[in-house]
C-alpha cells in the first residue's frame, strides 16, 4: 500500500516500475507496452505556472498577499503591476524575484533585487506605481468615484524585466480590485445650509462617531479618506471650501469662512445616525489652518484633532477665515531648476502674519501632528515645534501627541498608494507645478504607519 504522503510522481514511477518487471517475466506484452508509455508521458506532465493574489478584492489600506507558484527552482521572474487612473494614465511598478526552493516566490516574505524596489515589500507593487514612461508631466494618483475600484492587473513575467520592453513572456496573471469604500457603506451628497460636502455612513443604524475631513487648497471635494473612515466604523463629512463650482465666489479662493466650518460640524453634531459628542476633525496641508481655527473658536466642541502637516495659521486669511488669491504674495516662494514651487518657506513661523497665528493653548482636546520631515510643501516641523511648546507652557502636553517620519513628504495619505513628490497644481493663468517632498519606501512606510496610528488615535478618543 502507498503511503498518504507519497507524491503522484512516486506513485506513477513505482506502478512503472511493477509493470516493467511484468514485461520482463512474461515477455513482450504490446498493451502493457502502451501503457507504460503512457505512465511516463503523465509523469513528465507539469502544472502551469500560477499567479495568486488574496484576497483578489480589498479595502484599499488591507493587504494582500501574492504568490507565484509551479515554477522552476533558482528561475529569475519580474512581477508586474499595471492599472489606468480614472482619466485613462497608466500606471505600472515591477520587481525582479528569484524562485526558491520550492520553485515559488511569495511577495510577504521573498525579496525583490530589483526593479521598482527592492527588499521585502509584501505591497511594493501597488505603492511603488508610477506613471508609464512617456505619460504627461505631473500625475497624481487620486481616487474621484470612490463607488468603483481601482482594478490592477497583476502579471508574472518570465526572466527578468520591465514593462517598457517589447519581448516579454507572460507565465500568469491575475487582476484585483481594490476598494475605498465597503460594502454597505452609504454615501450622501450635502447640498444643504450652504454646505458642500459627501457624508459617508458605516452599515448599521449607528449612532456613530465621526470627522469632519478637510484637505488642502488644491481644492474640490475628495471623498476617499471619508469613504475608507466610514469603511473602519466612523461617519465622516468630506467637506469642499474652494475649487468647487457650487462654492459662492472665485474658485481659486476661499470664499467661505469660520461660519462655514460652524455650519459644517453643526450638520454632522444634528444628524441622527451621528454621536454628537463624539466628533472629531482631520485637515491635511492647508486643511490642517481651518482644523485649528475651528478648535479655538468659541461654539466647537470637538473631541479630537489630527493635523497633516500643516501650519498654524496663513498670510492668505482675514478675519472671518476668507481668503485673498494665493498668488497676491510670492516672496517666499522657492523654485527649482525645473520651475517647480515650494511653498514651504511661505508657512515658517516667522513668515506667518501674527495675527492669522491660532492660540493653539486654547485647544482643550487630544491632538495629533503628523510630519513628514521631506515635506516641501509646508515647514511642518517647525509648525509643530510651535504647537507643541505652546501646549506645554499651557500644561497640556498629556493632550499632544507627534509622530515624525524621515523621507516622508507633504501628503501622508491611506497606505499603499503611490508617493507624489511633485504634481500639476494648476494650469491657468499657467502651468504650476508643486513640490510636495518624500521618497517612495520611506513615504510608504510612514504612511502605512501614519494610516494604523490615526485609526487608533480615533478609536481611544472617539469610541470609547
Amino acid at each position: 500500500m502507498f503511503r498518504a504522503h507519497m507524491s503522484v510522481t512516486r506513485i506513477w514511477q513505482l506502478i512503472e516500475k511493477r509493470m516493467m518487471s511484468c514485461i520482463s517475466v512474461h515477455g513482450k506484452l504490446p498493451g502493457l507496452q502502451r501503457a507504460v508509455g503512457e505512465v511516463r508521458r503523465k509523469s513528465s506532465f507539469r502544472q502551469s505556472p500560477l499567479l495568486t493574489a488574496t484576497p483578489v478584492r480589498a479595502l484599499i489600506d488591507e493587504q494582500i498577499s501574492i504568490k507565484g507558484r509551479f515554477l522552476s527552482q533558482n528561475y529569475p521572474v519580474t512581477v508586474c503591476a499595471q492599472m489606468h487612473s480614472e482619466e485613462g494614465d497608466l500606471w505600472e511598478a515591477f520587481a525582479h524575484y528569484t524562485t526558491n526552493a520550492s520553485s515559488s516566490i511569495n511577495l510577504t516574505s521573498d525579496h525583490s533585487v530589483g526593479g521598482s524596489y527592492v527588499g521585502c515589500e509584501p505591497m511594493g507593487l501597488f505603492w511603488a506605481l508610477e506613471p508609464a514612461l512617456g505619460s504627461r508631466e505631473g500625475l497624481r494618483l487620486r481616487k474621484r468615484n470612490v463607488e468603483t475600484p481601482y482594478m490592477v492587473n497583476i502579471s508574472l513575467l518570465e526572466g527578468h524585466t520591465s514593462p517598457s520592453e517589447g519581448q516579454r513572456t507572460e507565465l500568469a496573471a491575475v487582476t484585483t480590485e481594490r476598494w475605498y469604500m465597503a460594502p454597505g457603506v452609504r454615501r450622501i451628497e450635502i447640498r444643504q445650509n450652504n454646505i458642500v460636502g459627501t457624508l459617508f455612513l458605516p452599515p448599521g443604524p449607528g449612532p456613530f462617531p465621526a470627522m469632519l475631513d478637510l484637505w488642502g487648497m488644491v481644492g474640490g471635494l475628495l471623498e476617499y479618506r471619508s469613504a475608507l473612515f466610514a469603511s473602519r466604523g466612523f461617519a465622516s463629512l468630506s467637506v469642499a471650501y474652494m475649487g468647487h463650482k457650487d462654492l459662492p465666489g472665485p474658485q481659486h479662493i476661499m470664499s467661505v469662512g469660520d461660519s462655514y466650518f460652524k455650519s459644517a460640524f453643526q450638520l454632522l453634531q444634528d444628524h441622527c445616525q451621528v454621536d454628537a459628542d463624539r466628533i472629531g476633525v482631520i485637515g491635511l496641508s492647508y486643511g490642517v489652518v481651518p482644523t485649528l481655527r475651528i478648535a479655538t473658536t468659541i461654539g466647537f466642541k470637538p473631541s479630537c484633532l489630527i493635523c497633516i502637516n500643516g501650519a498654524v495659521g496663513s498670510p492668505l486669511l482675514d478675519e472671518d477665515g476668507k481668503s485673498k488669491m494665493f498668488e497676491s504674495d510670492q516672496k517666499h516662494w522657492e523654485f527649482d531648476d525645473r520651475g517647480y514651487v515650494s511653498f514651504r518657506n511661505v508657512s515658517l513661523p516667522d513668515n506667518l502674519p501674527p495675527e492669522s497665528k491660532r492660540k493653539v493653548e486654547n485647544i482643550t482636546c487630544p491632538l495629533m501632528y503628523i510630519v513628514g520631515e521631506d515635506d516641501l510643501c509646508t515647514a511642518s516641523t517647525e509648525n509643530a515645534d510651535v504647537i507643541e511648546e505652546a501646549l506645554r507652557s499651557a500644561g497640556k502636553s498629556h493632550q499632544f501627541t507627534r509622530l515624525s517620519y524621515p523621507g516622508a513628504g507633504h501628503l501622508i495619505e491611506p497606505p499603499y498608494t503611490p508617493c507624489s513628490r511633485a504634481s500639476l497644481w494648476k494650469t491657468k493663468p499657467e502651468k504650476l507645478f508643486t513640490l510636495w517632498g518624500g521618497h517612495p519606501a520611506p513615504h510608504a512606510a510612514a504612511q502605512e504607519d501614519a494610516w494604523k496610528r490615526i485609526l487608533e488615535f480615533m478609536e481611544t478618543h472617539l469610541r470609547r
